[in-house]
């Protein structure tokens, strides 16, 4: 299927968040609750449809641990949007924000839509970290906040999906050149300003792998 624009996507943040789980939740509408631990960099991708234009999602899952940094922060360069993901339940989880933050800044373009997710709201009884605090903390750094569950898909769609609506109105608004593709935005065949016929990739393909 053709397409105006692809968003490329990067999902950071601790090991065992869930970063995986909501790759898969939203790609495949599936949750699977045992996985081995992502090594390096995966992969996902979806089509959707936001002002009557098709999008193409290409999200890259990373890996949580501190030995797959340097693997992480090459993929920071060359996303036009980034999903931080901490566990509602466990709080160093949230206490590392700041560091992902920091390094997602240093390391991308400052134009990159960052959306802030409380992974684990099913785990009420188990939470560690209150709504009210991800609030703030996104207030206080110009974040996007939602709370999700990739078990029970609350919000997951909206996650993804409202962090695509950010990167398309600052397009509209001329703030990202959309003609440099280190941007994370490259224009697609359906686009009205390129002549191409040449098909677009088929969206909601998913490589195995592991969750957190």
């Amino acid at each position: 299927m053709a397409y105006a624009y692809l968003f490329k996507y990067i999902i950071i943040g601790d090991t065992g968040v869930g970063k995986s789980c909501l790759l898969l939740q939203f790609t495949d509408k599936r949750f699977q609750p045992v996985h081995d631990l992502t090594i390096g960099v995966e992969f996902g991708a979806r089509m959707i449809t936001i002002d009557g234009k098709q999008i193409k999602l290409q999200i890259w899952d990373t890996a949580g641990q501190e030995s797959f940094r340097s693997i992480t922060r090459s993929y920071y360069r060359g996303a036009a949007g980034a999903l931080l993901v901490y566990d509602i339940t466990r709080r160093d989880t949230f206490n590392h924000l700041t560091t992902w933050l920091e390094d997602a800044r240093q390391h991308s373009n400052s134009n990159m839509v960052i959306m802030l997710i409380g992974n684990k709201s099913d785990l009420e009884s188990r939470r560690e970290v209150k709504k009210e605090e991800g609030e703030a903390f996104a207030r206080e750094h110009g974040l996007i906040f939602m709370e999700t569950s990739a078990k029970t898909a609350s919000n997951v769609e909206e996650a993804f999906i409202n962090t695509a609506k950010e990167i398309y109105e600052k397009i509209q608004e001329g703030v990202f050149d959309i003609n440099n593709e280190a941007n994370g935005i490259k224009i697609g065949p359906q686009h009205p300003t390129t002549n191409s016929t040449l098909p677009g990739s088929q969206g909601g393909q998913q490589a195995g792998g592991g969750c957190c």
